[in-house]
Order: C-alpha cells, then structure tokens, then sequence
C-alpha cells in the first residue's frame, strides 16, 4: 500500500476566529516537530483519538470486480464428462487508499455509513458475503470450479479529524481518501457474475489420477 499520501491541516487562533490551510507531502513516520502521515492520522479516526468526519463523499460509478474463485477444486479422473453439485462461499470486504481494509465493526466504518447515508441515503456495507451451490461440469483430464466477481464501488471523500489539544502542531487535520467496497447487486445496472470455469490437468495433477484412491474417480480438492 503506498505510504505517500497528501495531508492537508488546519489551525486555528485562540480565539478560533482564523484558519490556516496547508499541504504536505510526507511518506515517512512523524517525529516530534514534524508533520504526521495518513496512515498516523488514520489511526486516531479508528481509535477515537481524533474527533474525525468523512466529508463531502462522492459515489463513483458501480463495476465488476475481478473474478476469483471460490469453490473447492473439482479433478476428472475418469473418461467421460462429470458433473457434480458444490457449495461456494465468497466475502468481498473494503479497503481505503490510506490505510488498507475497513475493519467490520470499527470506528472508520461508523464514520464512513453515517456521512454516506445522511449525503445520498445510500446504504454503504463495508463487507458482503454470498453462498450458494452450483452443479460444475468437468470433462475428462480437467479441473472445474465456480469463479465469481461482485459488483463494486469507490467512495472519494476527505477525513476530517479535530484534537481538542494541538496534536503536530494543529488541531484539524485533512486527508484525502478513496474507500473501494462492495456494492448491492444491480447498482448502475451491475450485476455480480457467478461462472464455472475450468482448464487442463497439470502434469503433477495428472499424477494424482494415475494411482492410489483418485484412480478413476472424480474428487475435491481445497483451493
């Protein structure tokens, strides 16, 4: 995850009557003096140290996400096509430009919800989980299984944190953020696809349907 990320920070007078804007490029850990990184600035978001807002949201366009797979692997070892029902499960979570996932049930997703829903009265998820079964065919020397993509969505935004006492020298902190997660299925007319695919047996995996229990046989193995 890159590390170099632009801040930008306020301050304030005593008498709160003026503020001071600013950008900074930083990519390495703050010390004391200096400015602090996304990622620092993040982390009092999460723990609550930073009274922090996610402002001015705005919803990008929905897309398929890359396809991944998400069943148990399905090897024909006999001589005629064959055709077996198999469970699959698949989470699809959320990540953010400045500091990876989006923890389910942490303080940045709170955040995240409420400023997405009181803006469009779009219900944001951080993550979603879908399981069904699915009948995969394989022919003979190849290996099948269920591949799946989900609809997704970027949310870009700005964090906006407040400290009580300067913290870095300010007491309002700036970060530029995009949050990328699941969507509802038929967003922007985006559907998640469900696909079974499959592809020739690798020597090694040939071996397995030379000899032993496998011979002859169809059977699973773990992704």
């Amino acid at each position: 995850m890159t590390t170099n990320h632009t801040l930008r920070y306020g301050s304030r007078t005593l008498a709160l009557t003026a503020t001071a804007l600013g950008v900074v490029a930083t990519a390495v850990p703050a010390a004391a003096g200096e400015q602090p990184t996304a990622e620092q600035i993040m982390a009092d978001c999460a723990s609550g140290e930073g009274k922090c807002s996610f402002n001015s949201p705005q919803l990008g366009k929905a897309y398929l996400g890359e396809p991944r797979q998400v069943s148990e692997l399905l090897f024909n070892c006999t001589d005629s096509p064959a055709s077996q029902s198999m469970s699959w499960a698949d989470t699809v979570g959320s990540s953010h430009s400045v500091g990876g996932s989006v923890t389910v049930g942490g303080g940045i997703e709170g955040i995240i919800t409420a400023s997405v829903t009181a803006t469009y009265n779009y219900t944001w998820q951080s993550s979603h989980t879908e399981t069904s079964s699915f009948t995969v065919t394989v022919k003979p020397g190849e290996v099948g299984w269920i591949s799946r993509a989900q609809v997704m969505r970027q949310i870009s935004g700005t964090w906006q944190t407040h400290y009580d006492d300067p913290k870095w020298g300010h007491y309002y902190w700036f970060v530029p953020d995009t949050v990328t997660g699941p969507a509802p299925n038929g967003t922007d007319g985006k559907h998640s696809a469900v696909v079974v695919k499959s592809r020739k047996m690798t020597a090694d995996e040939k071996k397995l349907c030379a000899g032993g229990s496998t011979q002859d046989k169809v059977f699973t193995r773990n992704r």
